[in-house]
């Protein structure tokens, strides 16, 4: 699969305390599997199976994902922000894909 960009809305700042929303998205077409060409011949699966967030290297989010999910498929979650940091984000395909984005935030 080609190289997806993964996007990340993320504010820059917070205070100490303060819980923040993450939004991600990455391009990928999420085959299911289920699926049949114009030949009547099935489509190989080929889904993200596993997203993954960490601050500061400590785990904060982690999901399997499965073939139900749609195309491009969208997460949002919220975090609770102590100190400032780097979250690392990781998505992970049946072909052995793995997609990382890193954002900074600075907590006042």
């Amino acid at each position: 699969m080609a190289q997806s960009k993964p996007r990340i809305k993320l504010q820059k700042t917070a205070s100490k305390g303060e819980i923040v929303t993450i939004k991600t998205l990455i391009n990928h077409k999420m085959e299911s599997g289920s699926r049949k060409d114009k030949d009547g011949k099935l489509i190989p699966r080929m889904v993200i199976h596993t997203f993954s967030c960490h601050f500061n290297d400590n785990p904060i989010f982690e999901c399997d994902i499965g073939p139900g999910i749609s195309a491009n498929p969208y997460l949002e979650f919220n975090v609770k922000v102590e100190e400032s940091g780097t979250f690392r984000f990781v998505w992970e395909d049946d072909e052995g894909s793995v997609y990382t984005a890193e954002r900074k935030i600075e907590v006042a």
